[in-house]
């Protein structure tokens, strides 16, 4: 069964991008060193659609804005409810594991680095968060995103079981 994708185009919507890493890269040339950077930037609109890219330059503030436009090319629509999330959840992208959790109201983010930016651009509020795998901040995004998309709805669960809204609550 082929996974259907959550993309969604970007909407005019206020953005807001966090930059999650900035690394230097060197290259080795009969000249000398030449140096460039390679950013990873999370954006999202707080509201449920949240994406990620990676954006290489010679000049750091290049970098950042070729990784913005790259994340907003790579919107997904998360399902948020009461500021958190529906249900535990497992992602998982390459090393890069992380497990997600519903938190109560007044709980915040509780996550590390990379998880805890794609989860705050996305508009979860309470939220606990581990990453379980790798510590590379491509992979635990990705693993992130990854979980994120794979969050349903009560809706959605009633619709694929064909049950009606109260069934799946009081089984």
């Amino acid at each position: 069964m082929a996974k259907k994708s959550n993309r969604v185009k970007p909407v005019d919507t206020e953005f807001q991008d966090k930059l999650v890493s900035l690394n230097r890269v060197s290259k080795v040339t009969k000249g000398g060193r030449t140096f460039s950077f390679a950013a990873i930037v999370v954006v999202g609109d707080g509201k449920g659609q949240v994406g990620h890219g990676l954006g290489k330059a010679r000049e750091v503030s290049a970098a950042i804005t070729k990784a913005a436009d790259e994340a907003k090319k790579n919107l997904v629509k998360v399902p948020v409810l009461n500021g958190t999330i529906p249900h535990e959840q497992h992602g998982k992208f390459g090393a890069g594991k992380v497990l997600i959790l519903p938190a109560a109201d007044g709980t915040g983010v509780i996550a590390g680095g990379a998880m805890r930016a794609v989860l705050e651009v996305a508009g979860v509020h309470n939220v606990l968060a581990k990453s379980l795998g790798s510590s590379n901040p491509h992979n635990v995004i990705k693993a992130t995103i990854d979980a994120l998309q794979k969050l349903r709805t009560p809706v959605q669960v009633a619709r694929t079981r064909g049950v009606k809204l109260e069934k799946v609550f009081n089984g």
